[in-house]
């Protein structure tokens, strides 16, 4: 069974199909996922002094990972 090319990629200047897109969605939502997973271990790894020094404490790390939390300081001028 042979197969060519032109049947496998769109040619270019083509839309796109829903199905091509859904999945392309779902692999961006698999990344996200593993890049919050990382920073939530590299977070971890940091000591308390560290965390604070950033404006966490330990308990705000899965939140600040997915974008939960407001930095109360931001905007003021010291």
């Amino acid at each position: 069974m042979s197969t060519t090319l032109p049947t496998i990629v769109p040619p270019q200047g083509t839309k796109s199909s829903a199905p091509s897109l859904l999945i392309t969605a779902y692999w961006e939502k698999i990344a996200r996922y593993f890049v919050r997973r990382a920073a939530i271990a590299r977070l971890r790894e940091l000591d308390d002094d560290a965390l604070g020094d950033i404006g966490l404490g330990r308990s705000e790390i899965e939140a600040a990972a997915y974008g939960l939390t407001t930095a109360p300081n931001r905007g003021r001028i010291r």
